[in-house]
């Protein structure tokens, strides 16, 4: 999937418990900090999670790909950057690469989302969330 629109960027400093006994990230850290920049970017977006909520929608994650090029360790702050990675009728998709502080791509991955209602129930992407990432992401 080919990423559009801007880049949004969260910092996460690794905490001891986010490690191994190596001090090393263990690797299901990355889909949470997935999360933090999936709900960064949202918020950047202008659609925050508590808006969608607030408005019945959801978004639920169906499938997660990662892959892990250099670890991160305990104490080093490291970014997550978020970009769109589109939008179809039911769904959406994220693409992340988690920077570590020499600069370096630790991991990089992508999300892939369907829309719900509050009751679970697949739905239409709902006209305000398609337009406010349209607009966000120039397209």
């Amino acid at each position: 999937m080919r990423p559009t629109g801007p880049v949004v960027e969260s910092k996460v400093r690794v905490r001891y418990a986010e490690t191994d006994a190596q001090r090393i990230v263990y690797h299901a850290n990355y889909i949470v900090w997935f999360e933090v920049g999936r709900t960064d970017y949202c918020e950047a977006a202008g659609y925050p999670y508590p808006r969608m909520e607030a408005e019945g929608v959801f978004i639920a994650v169906v499938e997660v790909r990662a892959r892990f090029r250099k670890p991160a360790r305990y104490g080093d702050v490291v970014t997550v950057r978020t970009r769109f990675g589109g939008l179809k009728s039911r769904g959406c998709s994220f693409l992340y690469e988690v920077i570590l502080p020499d600069g370096s791509v630790g991991a990089e991955g992508e999300t892939h989302h369907i829309f719900m209602d509050g009751d679970g129930r697949p739905r239409l992407v709902p006209a305000g969330v398609a337009e406010a990432f349209r607009a966000f992401v120039g397209g």
